[in-house]
């Protein structure tokens, strides 16, 4: 087996898909690319098991063929090559040698055979979806997925599909993200949760409005889009109950302008205690004070902002980190916090976005005040 790919162009294919790769990979196999040859397609897979990657580009040659490569070496050596053809050379025992311009090198690969077969999607739904969206979803969500591997169903990012809409959530217990899309629908209603890792795949590969087909049943899910196809497994287990923490009454309303709150709070939780990471909002009128106090080591700080502000007088903390992370993940220029009482969720939600077929609410959970 035999061919010739540009240098510039492999390696670039390469590198979409070798974020799937583990370092602690139990089978050998999985730290090598599948070359597969069909035509003049070169279809290379990478996977961990949990998720795939596939990607095809064109290349010069004269026979089929299917052998898995070293995918650690193989990317050095395009790497440090300037853009040129390179000629692969496969013999009956997978020996593989890659010639350039200058030299040659040679590493020893393996059958194609002993490469994780793809599983079979039966009983699929499919979506068309703009790769804008899936984008934003997942920048809005992502940052909000817990870590807790008792708790699997949360680590990863929940999908409801409607006639109506499509909702994407994420909560890790002490912050929750809903982002609802008006202007994307799916033909029947479904539930799943997507994995972590196959949605920073997905981000790190989208570019710009491109039209993304996704497929999937009980157990996987296969996106499809440019040169990239994406398969994962779904995370099995039943997803909590967001909507019944997701307090209605919140009569005391804060509406300020993002970034002076998002600089402030930086600032102040400089201060804050390393533990907790524990900010106190007082409001009151049209002032929101801002402080943060570390006993262990007589730091503190505070901050007064003029904001407009509707409600009883409220004293509320909040670990800071949250706050910034959800602020951050914000684009509107003002944002309301809304809230009820010091020991209840405050539910953070933009005053206005670029896109009114959008819809999101940040939901944070307080932090006792030291007294």
């Amino acid at each position: 087996m035999n061919f010739i790919a540009s240098s510039a162009t492999l390696l670039r294919h390469l590198q979409s898909i070798s974020g799937v790769l583990s370092t602690s990979n139990t089978l050998p196999i999985l730290d090598n690319f599948l070359f597969s040859i069909k035509g003049n397609e070169l279809t290379v897979s990478a996977t961990d098991l949990e998720t795939t990657m596939i990607t095809k580009l064109p290349v010069q040659t004269e026979e089929d063929g299917v052998v898995a490569i070293p995918a650690k070496l193989v990317l050095e050596v395009l790497k440090s090559l300037p853009d040129q053809p390179c000629t692969f050379k496969v013999n009956a025992t997978f020996n593989i040698e890659v010639a350039y311009d200058n030299g040659k090198s040679k590493m020893v690969g393996f059958s194609g055979d002993e490469f994780p077969k793809l599983p079979k999607i039966e009983n699929k739904s499919a979506i068309k979806i703009s790769g804008d969206i899936i984008a934003k979803a997942i920048n809005r969500t992502l940052f909000a997925a817990g870590n807790d591997e008792l708790r699997p169903a949360m680590s990863g990012v929940y999908c409801q599909f409607d006639k109506n809409d499509i909702i994407f959530v994420a909560t890790d217990a002490h912050k929750l993200v809903r982002y609802k899309r008006m202007d994307a629908s799916a033909s029947d209603s479904s539930e799943f949760i997507l994995p972590k890792k196959a949605l920073n795949m997905l981000k790190a590969n989208l570019k710009g409005d491109e039209e993304i087909t996704l497929e999937y049943n009980e157990s996987n899910a296969v996106f499809t889009f440019s040169d990239l196809v994406l398969v994962c497994r779904l995370i099995d287990g039943k997803y909590p109950n967001y909507e019944a923490v997701i307090p209605k009454e919140n009569p005391n309303v804060l509406t300020i302008d993002r970034l002076q709150l998002l600089n402030s709070i930086k600032r102040v939780s400089i201060f804050s205690n390393k533990t907790t990471h524990q900010i106190k909002l007082k409001l009151a009128g049209a002032e929101l004070s801002l402080s943060a106090e570390d006993l262990d080591f007589s730091n503190e700080a505070n901050e007064r902002l003029t904001c407009n502000y509707d409600g009883s007088d409220l004293e509320i903390g909040f670990n800071s980190r949250f706050i910034v992370e959800m602020l951050n993940n914000l684009d509107s220029d003002e944002v309301k916090l809304s809230m009820s009482e010091p020991s209840r969720a405050g539910i953070l939600t933009p005053v206005s976005g670029d896109n009114d077929k959008e819809d999101i609410l940040m939901l944070v959970m307080p932090v006792m005040l030291n007294r």
